[in-house]
């Protein structure tokens, strides 16, 4: 049994009839499996059809009342005028999902969106179907009740955010076409996170202010090949082997960026006393900091330092053959303050070796970073408070990419927050097997959909 975690006491007085509708729309769409494919040629495109079909049965008032703009194949740019358009605000998700590994040992079907102990289980409930359905469900409930914004809101909802496709550069293009120069965007990212720093017992409300750099490399060594019978010393896939090592055993120089440090301070009073005073004085101890997040383990010097894992390896084509050509995938995470530049760098001077090419397949720098002084984050922060009023309310660097890093090109202030409650288990779930999210914490996160949107500010604001 899924462990349940609190609920809020924000919810309506027909909060249990409400709930239930949600759900029911969360379990249709998950349903149909929207996998995005590398190879477009491999999708089956009648499931985004599908889809669209069955969001525009559950949502009627959505399709009617908003403007709706087709993005590319199956992205989705609705438009909801507000009584003002001088701050724009763009809620994301996406409604693509990953594909299953059918020897996974899934409790229960990955697209069956089966209840079970309080839990809606299925691929997408997570990553990303459950914000797409809760956005649309906030935005239903106000359309019902005549609700206008005080400020313009779009929804852009990609098709392919799981292959780092071309649906959000589309909708970013649109907008900018248009004018549309959003004060606030809001993606999915960070979480009520449930057991997520050791001694914390609160949760801790995590809010992306900005996210690493993806960026993918090819380590390839050509060489002569051969009969298996006459081996040569240091063949391609022993050279290769050597470079990977070399990789492995050099890590990228570590240091806490400042969003890291304010969620040390944030998270300070709430620590084991031995580690308030090092949290509390994060800033100033930073160096102390890196140390000890780097010695806590894989997770947390992830958040202090760029990554690099070699993720796909090939190279002979039979068993008997010498490689002529031995080729290793390399996914890096760029921190904040590095680039694409310094990672190449770092690369080929711990490679040391010329007869290995260093290939960039793919190109990403990290996004800026978004602030937390002004009124667009102590919006999220607020309405987070009066939502969850037991979690910690921090700003974090997201390890993962999401369909927010193209609208940096177009609005300063772009956060990642998924407003629904997860423990560590559920957390691990997310691209694995046993994806599930809570019926109650469903429902919360609808209510902090629409409470943000009720909240959203008229006239003047600071900056």
């Amino acid at each position: 049994m899924a462990p349940d975690v609190p609920v809020s006491p924000l919810r309506p007085d027909d909060h249990d009839a409400l709930r239930d509708r949600a759900v029911e729309k969360l379990r249709a769409l998950v349903r149909i499996p929207t996998v995005s494919r590398q190879d477009p040629a491999d999708e089956d495109l009648s499931a985004f059809e599908r889809f669209h079909d069955e969001l525009r049965a559950r949502f009627p008032r959505l399709h009617t009342e908003l403007d709706l703009t087709p993005v590319t194949d199956h992205g989705l740019l609705f438009h909801w005028q507000g009584r003002e358009a001088a701050r724009p605000v763009v809620l994301m998700a996406h409604l693509d999902v990953v594909p299953v590994d059918d020897d996974a040992s899934w409790q229960h079907p990955a697209f069956g969106a089966e209840i079970v102990d309080g839990h809606v289980w299925g691929r997408g409930t997570l990553d990303d179907k459950g914000s797409l359905v809760a956005i649309c469900e906030a935005v239903e409930r106000l359309l019902e009740r005549g609700f206008v914004p005080a400020q313009d809101v779009w929804l852009s909802f990609g098709c392919d955010e799981e292959v780092s496709g071309t649906a959000a550069p589309a909708a970013v293009a649109i907008l900018r076409e248009r004018g549309v120069v959003p004060w606030l965007v809001l993606d999915e990212g960070g979480a009520v996170a449930h057991e997520a720093f050791p001694g914390v017992e609160l949760p801790v409300a995590v809010v992306g202010v900005t996210e690493k750099g993806v960026t993918s490399l090819e380590l390839r060594v050509d060489g002569r090949g051969g009969h298996a019978s006459t081996p040569t010393k240091m063949d391609a896939t022993a050279r290769l082997a050597r470079a990977i090592l070399r990789l492995d055993r050099s890590s990228f120089p570590a240091s806490a960026p400042a969003p890291t440090v304010e969620l040390m301070q944030r998270l300070a009073p709430y620590a084991p006393a031995a580690l308030r005073p090092l949290m509390a004085n994060a800033a100033r101890l930073r160096p102390v900091l890196t140390r000890a997040l780097v010695a806590a383990g894989p997770e947390s010097a992830a958040m202090t330092r760029t990554t690099a894992a070699v993720t796909t390896l090939s190279g002979s084509p039979a068993l008997n053959v010498v490689a002529s050509t031995a080729k290793a995938g390399v996914n890096v995470r760029i921190m904040v303050g590095d680039s694409v530049a310094s990672v190449l760098s770092h690369v080929r001077s711990v490679v040391k070796d010329q007869e290995v090419q260093v290939k960039v397949l793919e190109a990403g720098e990290p996004s800026p970073v978004s602030p937390t002084d002004d009124d667009a984050f102590r919006l999220i922060e607020s309405t987070i408070a009066e939502a969850f009023p037991d979690a910690v309310p921090a700003p974090y660097v997201m390890m993962a990419a999401t369909d927010s890093r193209f609208f940096t090109a177009i609005c300063e202030r772009v956060y990642r927050y998924t407003p629904f409650r997860m423990t560590r288990a559920q957390r691990q779930a997310i691209h694995s097997y046993d994806e599930h999210i809570g019926v109650e914490a469903f429902a919360e996160g609808v209510l902090w959909y629409q409470r943000l949107i009720e909240r959203l500010p008229e006239g003047q604001v600071t900056a």
